[in-house]
């Protein structure tokens, strides 16, 4: 076996091993609501979520990894050098989800993933290899790095805006109820824990798909970028196992550590999210679930009361999130310098 088949196989198992981190971060980000507010217990809210999380990359289609998969331009890279720059990329991807799961920080496994790809694609072809995508942005549309960056500061906006005013409908439908509707409530969290899953599953997991589709173009086995459907069910499958087992640091973060949740926070802070997740899937761009539930759920106890949330801890989670893609390109740079040095004889 080749040294190039030989790294594509193990950029393959390296795909599987950043999605199941990706599914073992996100589950709890997904889960810690329902758990938080006693809706549900953890077994039965990870079953759900972890089905539909399977079920969304089957159900919708590739936008989001097109996008990912043209960050880099690794079409007229020599194989090694193409595929050193996936390889330092999931390296950089899988060691900051690592550590920041050891810190019991949510972290966005999209953004470490695309600032990954841009410190290795800068040290091994250059900016001009980089699809930055501004003159687009300029242009009025959102292409390339640009989206991430978009979304790093767009989605949870959007996701803190959304579940405050979620916050202040559900309260004001309250009020004309005279009785105890909290069997609804917990009945309602079994419809948005599963679409959140599933909205997390059809967009996270095609990142993971992107990289499969980036290291078959870089290896020379296919033409052009494409994602066959074997790397559909194996990053799938992969998502789903992390979240079955969960991040319970994570958990006990957002579940417990910004405010106290309740049953009516639960349920805003799932619709939310998964309709932020479903309006970046549905233009293609890559979202954090991590971002965006978190954002949410701090809309959602601002529109109770404001005085009521750990701002400390909640500054340490969005602290984390702009440190994120630059920790990550530097990573994606010393990462790919490595493997370029270690390749060296073989290119």
């Amino acid at each position: 076996m080749d040294l190039i088949t030989s790294l594509l196989i193990i950029v393959v198992i390296m795909v599987a091993l950043f999605d199941f981190t990706n599914g073992f971060h996100d589950a709890a980000d997904m889960v810690a609501t329902a758990i938080a507010s006693r809706a549900m217990n953890a077994l039965t809210a990870i079953a759900i979520v972890s089905v539909f999380t399977f079920l969304g990359p089957f159900l919708v289609g590739l936008a989001v990894a097109d996008t990912v998969g043209n960050f880099v331009d690794i079409s007229k890279a020599p194989a090694l050098v193409g595929e050193s720059v996936v390889i330092a990329a999931l390296l950089a991807a899988v060691s900051y989800n690592l550590v920041t799961w050891k810190l019991g920080f949510p972290s966005s496994s999209s953004n470490s993933l695309a600032g990954g790809l841009v410190g290795a694609g800068l040290f091994a072809l250059g900016n001009s290899h980089i699809n930055w995508g501004i003159t687009e942005l300029l242009n009025g549309q959102l292409d390339g790095v640009m989206k991430v960056v978009v979304g790093l500061f767009a989605s949870p906006f959007l996701g803190f805006m959304i579940g405050f005013l979620i916050m202040k409908i559900l309260h004001r439908i309250l009020k004309r109820f005279r009785n105890d509707i909290r069997s609804v409530f917990v009945v309602s969290q079994y419809f948005s824990v599963a679409w959140l899953g599933f909205s997390h599953g059809a967009n996270d997991a095609q990142k993971g798909m992107a990289i499969i589709g980036m290291m078959l173009l870089a290896s020379g086995h296919t033409a052009v970028f494409s994602i066959p459907v074997w790397a559909i069910f194996l990053c799938a499958s992969a998502i789903t196992s992390g979240t079955i087992f969960g991040g319970w640091s994570i958990i006990k973060t957002l579940g417990f550590g910004l405010f106290r949740v309740r049953l009516i926070h639960s349920v805003a802070n799932q619709i939310g999210s998964a309709l932020v997740n479903t309006l970046a899937t549905s233009i293609g761009a890559p979202t954090s679930t991590t971002q965006v539930v978190t954002a949410t759920l701090l809309g959602n106890g601002s529109a109770e009361n404001p005085r009521r949330i750990h701002w400390r801890t909640a500054g340490g989670i969005v602290g984390g999130w702009f440190l994120n893609v630059p920790v990550s390109i530097i990573l994606g740079w010393v990462y790919c310098w490595g493997m370029l040095t270690l390749l060296g004889g073989n290119l």
